[in-house]
């Protein structure tokens, strides 16, 4: 069996919807495709340029944007993130409940930085990942969905301390705009976006019907649409709120392939390029994520063998995959069962973009690493 005729398979005995997929180098395309459908209720194709929402692949995007600022002086890796965003200014750590379930605090021992937040070890989490954070939200009320008081929330640890993946890049979002004086969207789309030619990218506030659906499997294993939208709160998320395409976010992985550039148009320089695709977290070990809500998240690691590392909005593997990726590879993944990876030392990355909940979907694992496997071919 050829690989390409591997991918199309695990992709079918997946169960998915649909998918679409690239894997790139320096130089251009090296293979791409699309599958299935973008809507199981409809019958509608998938398309290569299906425009399909990449949730918490937005944060690498946002990542560049806050470095961009860093090499303008406009903000800093090491300052008080607090001096732009008041509301980290005074930051509460979550030492556990009392007897009547109200949340015990008590203050921080050190400032956040946007190092932290880059790095997801500043002490915030995601209510659906670590139990004492939905905990918290059932004690004091839970937020609506996509709101500013859905990421307001104590620390689960001193800033620096531990690594754990949450609503860190929401904040280092609103930080770019604190310190540009744009919404985020703007922002990206004028120093990100339009440079690297990525012209289905953005914050959509409602989803268009040409656009893919996301879905979720019945009790007899039926593929239904899901009106979920992580681009329609109240404040443009940093932390998820994208839609994009495989031949968009496949450029964006190109420039860093390219330490920054970018058919002739640089957005970030190779110094900040290698910055950010070097292990941030000394011996912490990054990307492991529990589950307080597998209906939406499995619990996932992707090399629960390595030691793995995290950058500046990358994991980091330290060591290389059998007939996969490099050592020193960047990666990361959205809640719809997408996935990327970013492979410096082989020139090579790809992305597979898929919108299936819950996260952590086995076939959907499997056909991300056909897609790598037949990178490496």
């Amino acid at each position: 069996m050829s690989t390409e005729t591997a991918l199309a398979h695990a992709i079918s005995t997946a169960g998915l919807p649909g998918a679409s997929a690239m894997i790139v180098d320096r130089d251009g395309i090296r293979f791409s495709g699309a599958w299935g459908q973008a809507d199981a209720g409809t019958g509608a194709p998938m398309a290569l340029d299906t425009v399909c929402q990449i949730a918490s692949m937005t944060k690498a995007l946002v990542s560049v944007a806050a470095m961009q600022l860093v090499e303008q002086g406009k903000l800093t890796l090491d300052g008080p993130i607090g001096d732009v965003l008041p509301e980290l200014a005074d930051a509460q750590v979550l030492d556990g409940f009392g007897e009547d379930g109200q949340p015990q605090l008590r203050p921080a021992n050190r400032s956040i930085t946007l190092r932290h937040l880059l790095t997801h070890t500043a002490g915030l989490g995601y209510f659906f990942v670590q139990p004492q954070v939905l905990q918290y939200f059932g004690a004091v009320g839970m937020p609506a969905p996509g709101s500013k008081a859905s990421i307001t929330m104590p620390l689960m640890f001193d800033p620096g301390e531990q690594w754990e993946y949450g609503v860190a890049t929401d904040w280092a979002g609103l930080a770019v705009e604190a310190a540009s004086g744009m919404t985020l969207g703007d922002y990206l789309q004028a120093n990100i976006f339009e440079p690297l030619g990525m012209t289905d990218t953005a914050f959509r506030p409602e989803l268009s019907d040409n656009m893919a659906k996301v879905h979720v499997r019945g009790e007899a294993g039926e593929l239904e649409a899901t009106p979920m939208n992580l681009g329609g709160g109240e404040f443009q998320s940093g932390g998820g709120g994208l839609s994009s395409t495989a031949p968009d976010y496949a450029k964006f992985l190109q420039m860093v392939l390219r330490q920054g550039e970018l058919g002739g148009n640089r957005v970030l320089s190779a110094e900040s390029i290698a910055e950010m695709s070097r292990n941030q977290i000394g011996d912490l070990r990054a990307g492991y994520m529990g589950s307080a809500m597998p209906d939406l998240a499995q619990p996932f690691d992707t090399f629960p063998d390595q030691h793995t590392g995290w950058g500046l909005g990358f994991l980091i593997n330290p060591e290389p995959i059998e007939g996969g990726r490099s050592a020193g590879s960047l990666a990361w993944a959205g809640i719809f069962n997408s996935y990327y990876w970013i492979d410096p030392a082989a020139g090579v990355a790809g992305v597979f973009i898929s919108q299936l909940s819950p996260f952590g979907d086995p076939g959907a694992l499997a056909a991300f690493k056909e897609l790598e496997t037949m990178a490496y071919a």
